[in-house]
């Protein structure tokens, strides 16, 4: 006679199914935490990454259930800002690290600008490109993908304000007023977009009457088997409340991490000489990761207008809030960031809109323009790696 009270060998299996992110973040915090205390700055900053990984993934799984509960477009503000959320602790982090040499600014300035590259050319890309070769061509809210690049590329000549300041006879002082001043402006058009985005033109931001035809009728079919998934995940039980409760203490726990990842990582930067493009690459890669994830399973049930809201959305967040959030901590952290980004910087974050712009401006998606996202990113990252 079997006992009902041993879990049997499926139980098991569909725990550490749903809940592998958690038991693997832990094992790689506790393991970055001893690392770090035994003095191995080089597996604690590897430990420590993955461990931000698989607890940012278990927040944009968190998220993704708020999402499908509250709709578009409030459902990709919950997954953006989930990721956003992480990237700014990261980057803080990183940023307190300053006092040990000028290369974590340069850092945390390349984590700003590496955050829209890879959401506009890996998230953007992988998702379009798969999505391309399951479906051919995907539609989307021609409307959302226009808005999302005129603003992203106002944020960009915005930012470049400041950056033509370092090139001029102005004072430090008056580089930094300009910083200020136009982390401001950012703020203030972030304010005004979220009012666009949530209350005068939602439907901007909703998919087209075509895709949402045929997400139903797939939806249909693949419902019993996606019930069965989610049936045993606690998260899904509960509340939103709870819920939201549950990502905030994820992210206290990802800060943890992340200053311990921030300070060996700054060292291992400064000892082998790591350009702040590349390194802010990195943090970039770690910190959209998770919501990779999303966006091409978004992709392959044709729901590209979520990833479209995603990539674009965390885009604009990244700019129009982290500079913002980010300026304001400087000051009480005693360190003084300013607004001056470098030529390559600037240069590859108006070109990655212009792309952005020319791949979605029609409405549709396929596989080649994915693959191009995907090469304007590695020419980045190749170039990144090499310059100082």
């Amino acid at each position: 006679m079997n006992s009902t009270s041993e879990p049997s060998s499926s139980d098991l299996q569909d725990f550490f199914q749903n809940y592998w992110d958690l038991i693997a973040g832990f094992l790689f915090a506790i393991s970055a935490f001893a690392f770090h205390l035994s003095g191995h700055p080089y597996l604690t900053t590897l430990f420590a990454g993955l461990g931000i990984a698989a607890f940012s993934f278990t927040v944009s799984e968190i998220a993704e259930i708020l999402a499908d509960r509250l709709q578009e477009p409030y459902a990709s503000f919950v997954l953006t800002f989930s990721a956003v959320a992480v990237e700014i602790l990261l980057l803080f982090m990183i940023m307190l690290e300053s006092s040990h040499g000028t290369h974590a600014l340069e850092t945390v300035k390349g984590g700003i600008i590496s955050a829209v590259i890879v959401d506009m050319n890996v998230l953007l890309g992988i998702a379009v490109f798969i999505g391309g070769l399951r479906f051919k061509e995907q539609e989307h809210n021609e409307d959302t993908s226009s808005t999302y690049t005129t603003i992203l590329l106002v944020a960009s000549v915005a930012l470049l304000v400041p950056s033509l300041l370092q090139y001029s006879k102005e004072s430090e002082e008056s580089l930094m007023t300009a910083s200020y001043i136009i982390a401001f402006l950012l703020m203030i058009y972030y304010i005004t977009i979220f009012i666009f985005q949530t209350k005068t033109h939602i439907h901007f931001f909703k998919a087209t009457a075509r895709s949402r035809i045929f997400r139903l009728r797939r939806k249909r079919f693949d419902k019993n088997e996606e019930e069965h998934e989610e049936d045993n995940y606690i998260f899904e039980k509960l509340p939103n409340v709870t819920n939201f409760f549950a990502i905030f203490g994820l992210i206290f726990i990802i800060g943890i991490i992340a200053e311990m990842f921030a300070s060996e990582g700054m060292k291992i930067a400064n000892e082998y000489g790591i350009s702040p493009a590349l390194a802010g690459l990195v943090i970039a890669i770690i910190s959209v990761s998770p919501e990779l994830f999303t966006a091409v399973k978004a992709a392959k049930s044709d729901q590209i207008q979520r990833v479209v809201n995603i990539a674009m959305g965390a885009s604009t967040v990244s700019i129009l809030l982290t500079v913002p959030i980010l300026m304001l901590l400087a000051p009480f952290a005693d360190i003084e960031l300013s607004l001056d980004f470098n030529a390559l910087q600037i240069g590859a974050l108006i070109l990655t809109v212009i792309l952005a712009w020319k791949t979605t401006d029609n409405g549709e998606t396929n596989y080649v323009e994915g693959i191009s996202h995907l090469m304007f990113f590695l020419a980045y990252a190749v170039i990144a790696a090499f310059y100082h």
